[in-house]
């Protein structure tokens, strides 16, 4: 009689932690995919790479002294006082199937020149934002390996 009122016991506990789980406000337009909050966050003020990890291999210091500006019309600006290289930049929410999760945050950005600059070019996943740091993730598809960018606020 005790084991079956253990196991009843048991059965309860289960059932209500796995109810508490549950939520009526999982959906897809949650403020972690607003693209909003990023957008605002980069405008504001100069960004340096801190962390540029491609497939393995710290390539940081391909951009040390370099501010990047992310100016309305999707123009971002890369300078370091000598050398200056405009590209493009968006925040969208990524509603396809490449991904998991599918509606995350795409921080997209494109640079023709110079090479340095045309490895940024990617189709990033927003993994973090303050409003002084940016932390981004790259799985790629093609050799499947992993990238990672951080911007922090000058």
């Amino acid at each position: 009689m005790k084991k079956l009122s253990f196991y009843s016991i048991l059965a309860c506990v289960f059932m209500l932690n796995t109810a508490s789980m549950c939520s009526s406000d999982d959906n897809s337009s949650s403020s972690s995919s607003d693209p909003l909050p990023v957008i605002n966050t980069v405008s504001q003020g100069t960004w340096r790479i801190t962390n540029y990890i491609n497939s393995g291999t710290d390539k940081t210091n391909h951009f040390t002294g370099y501010d990047f500006t992310f100016g309305t019309g999707s123009i971002v600006t890369a300078t370091n006082g000598t050398n200056s290289y405009t590209g493009s930049w968006s925040v969208v929410i990524d509603n396809s199937n490449d991904d998991n999760p599918s509606s995350d945050l795409d921080f997209n950005m494109l640079f023709t020149s110079p090479a340095d600059f045309a490895e940024l070019s990617d189709d990033w996943d927003v993994v973090s934002r303050t409003d002084t740091k940016v932390q981004l993730i790259d799985v790629s598809g093609g050799n499947g390996g992993t990238d990672y960018l951080t911007f922090e606020k000058n």
